[in-house]
């Protein structure tokens, strides 16, 4: 069974119009305290629209991730399209366009990390998370597992990104006592 038939997460590259649309209760991020947070950061840029990339982190930072309607807000209160900002949250890997379990994995399986142990580390995290495969959610909703192109940390393979952590030299004996300190 898929990722999509099983509701889970699919690859970054996923089309994000392959996902249901608004969401009816849909409550705006940019108010109150993130409001001021938003009106300090555009105090930094020349334009607002240089404002693009902080403004989708703080809505993936309050959400968890970026819907339809996080980024018509963004294009509301920076002033450009929604099309504009969606094409690039689409382009960035880093922004999740779905909903992401509490520990969203991110291990470097490319070449030099690959020849260093990459694929053992994959294995022990699905294995361990109890994920079965790449992108599924854990049956407890507290991991998923994926493989990315580089994470810049060629001098320490096999790197991982944990939520917004970044992890160098780990290996598949090390996988648990990386999962055991996570809450």
């Amino acid at each position: 069974m898929s990722a999509r038939e099983m509701g889970g997460l699919e690859s970054p590259d996923m089309a994000s119009h392959d996902r249901p649309g608004h969401d009816a209760e849909y409550t705006a991020v940019f108010v109150g305290e993130t409001r001021k947070e938003l009106d300090t950061l555009l105090g930094r840029y020349p334009t607002k629209m240089a404002a693009l990339l902080p403004a989708l982190w703080i809505v993936q930072r309050e959400r968890g991730w970026v819907s339809e309607d996080g980024m018509a807000e963004v294009a509301e209160v920076l002033e450009l399209t929604p099309a504009y900002v969606k094409g690039v949250v689409t382009f960035y890997t880093m922004y999740h366009q779905h909903p992401v379990p509490r520990h969203f994995i991110q291990v470097c399986t490319t070449s030099p990390c690959g020849i260093c142990g990459a694929d053992e580390v994959v294995k022990a995290l699905l294995q361990q998370t109890k994920c079965g495969e790449l992108g599924v959610p854990s049956p407890d909703n507290k991991y998923a597992v994926i493989e990315v192109e580089c994470l810049g940390a060629c001098g320490f393979p096999t790197p991982v990104m944990i939520n917004e952590e970044f992890v160098e030299s780990v290996t598949a004996d090390n996988v648990s006592t990386l999962l055991a300190r996570l809450p």
